[in-house]
């Protein structure tokens, strides 16, 4: 008898490349069943014998000899069929311990090979065509499958066993999964134990490997305990050389620092004796500066005297010239209208008293102790009396306006006040050639005319100013023996032009004048 391992593996290398097996039980996969376990061993005989009539009418090259071995191991299955089934009825083939599977899937993989077709199950025929190897491997469970469930292929197994194999049918071996084997297989009585044992030791060889497996575990934790311990050994003198070296290096940096300490208060100390140095010169400092700014500041305001008094110098010489050349324009004018004056008097008076044209003193003008009388200004109440006054030479025609216009027409409005005098004035200036000079109060005239018709000069007082103090000023500023004469009612006024040579004329009698243009 070969070896079932060397077989298995002989046969692998010779069935590579076949077709994976069909898993599964007779029943379960709907293939022939065989004879059920309790049946009669006639009723599965005769299954059996048509059967194998049937397969011997569909091949007729089948011969009479094997007709005659199906019939024996009928015969043969029928004999064992009524011990199977006492044993069966103790034993539960689903729960067979993996050692007695993995014996009953070799011993039937085995059988299978060799069989007749007939002996073999519908749902094993696949399995028969694996490779010996891959039968018990990949066909186990249709295998268990079919010994459990067909007692006539069982039967089989049997017989082919003692045939080829008496060794795996003794079921008093020593060992227990032979003998289990065995005895399911003939179906004896001590099944149920022997079962029961191979599980019991499958079960204490499991619990050995798991307790084996456990001591390896325990052993490699042990190792690896004394080996972290080693390390921890080690890493502690790594930790007491590393803290010697730190307390070395911790002393060297306090020494270090008490070093650097000294030298910061020092520091600090020269720090401090320069800060005060520094404030001191700096005091120092602000003090000069301060007696600088002061003495800056002193000749400043000196210089600032000195260009105000040569400001005020500048200023004083400049009014001084302009008063010079004012007063000299003035002079100029004053001597150049007497001039006028006297030459036009002088020769009215000589064309009036028919004098001779000799100029010069005459004798009785030298006596001394007596002096000629002056005449007075006298009133002027008429307007052929203002009429032989404007028709002197170089007359100067002063008329204060508002004292006119609210004699005359005082229901006009200011504006139209002013404007219908000037227009008259205009025209007595176009007929008499006279200079005329028309003075209004400047106070509460909001537009003034930017320009006067040709002939007579238009002036306002300046703010604080009074229209009559305007008329003195400019009576004032004529040179003595210009004839003036000033129009007014005012006998304030009329009384101080006067007193300084000038002809006063009352207001209504202009009027009247003014009427006749």
């Amino acid at each position: 008898m070969r070896d079932p391992i060397t077989a298995a593996d002989e046969d692998d290398e010779r069935g590579d490349g076949e077709p994976e097996p069909l898993v599964g039980s007779a029943v379960e996969s709907g293939g022939e069943p065989g004879v059920e376990f309790g049946a009669e061993p006639g009723a599965g005989a005769a299954e059996r014998s048509d059967a194998g009539e049937s397969e011997a009418g569909e091949s007729d090259g089948e011969s009479a000899a094997e007709v005659a071995t199906e019939a024996a191991a009928e015969t043969a299955a029928a004999e064992t069929a009524a011990a199977e089934t006492a044993a069966e009825s103790d034993v539960d083939w689903t729960a067979l311990p993996d050692p007695l599977r993995a014996r009953l899937s070799e011993l039937s993989a085995d059988a299978v090979g060799e069989l007749p077709k007939v002996d073999v199950p519908q749902s094993l025929r696949a399995v028969a065509r694996f490779a010996p190897a891959k039968r018990a491997r990949l066909g186990a469970p249709a295998l268990i499958g079919a010994l459990r469930s067909s007692a006539g292929f069982r039967a089989a197994v049997v017989d082919w066993l003692r045939r080829n194999r008496p060794s795996a049918l003794e079921h008093t071996a020593p060992d227990p999964v032979t003998a289990g084997a065995a005895a399911l297989l003939l179906g004896e009585e001590g099944a149920a134990h022997l079962v029961e044992l191979v599980a019991r030791r499958a079960a204490d060889a499991a619990l050995r490997a798991e307790r084996d497996s456990a001591v390896a575990r325990l052993e490699r934790l042990e190792a690896e305990l004394e080996r972290l311990r080693a390390d921890q050994v080690e890493a502690g003198g790594v930790a007491r050389r590393v803290r010697v070296e730190a307390d070395a290096e911790l002393e060297r940096l306090r020494k270090r620092l008490r070093e650097q300490g000294v030298k910061l208060r020092e520091a600090k100390d020269r720090a401090e004796a320069a800060a005060q140095e520094a404030l001191r010169v700096r005091s120092e400092v602000d003090v000069e500066v301060g007696k600088l700014i002061a003495e800056r500041d002193r000749e400043r305001e000196r210089a600032e005297a000195e260009r105000v008094r040569a400001r005020r110098a500048v200023a004083d010489a400049e009014v001084a010239r302009q008063s010079a050349r004012e007063a000299r324009q003035a002079d100029e004018v004053r001597l150049a209208l007497l001039v006028d004056t006297l030459d036009g008097a002088v020769s009215g008076l000589r064309r009036e008293l028919a004098l001779g044209g000799g100029t010069g003193p005459r004798p009785a003008d030298m006596v001394r102790g007596a002096s000629a009388g002056q005449g007075s200004v006298n009133r002027v109440e008429d307007p052929a009396a203002l009429d032989r006054l404007l028709a002197l030479p170089a007359v100067h025609l002063i008329v204060d306006g508002y004292n006119v216009t609210k004699t005359g027409y005082p229901e006009l409005a200011l504006a139209d006040q002013r404007d219908r005098l000037v227009h008259q004035l205009a025209v007595l200036a176009a007929r008499t050639g006279a200079e005329v000079t028309l003075v209004f109060d400047g106070a509460g005239v909001v537009a003034v005319p930017a320009a006067a018709p040709r002939g007579v000069r238009v002036l306002f007082s300046d703010p604080g100013v009074l229209a009559d103090d305007v008329i003195r000023a400019l009576v004032t500023a004529e040179p003595e023996g210009r004839p003036v004469v000033v129009v007014t009612s005012d006998r304030a006024v009329a009384d101080s032009v006067r007193r300084r040579g000038a002809h006063p004329v009352p207001s209504a009698v202009l009027l009247a004048r003014l009427g006749r243009v």
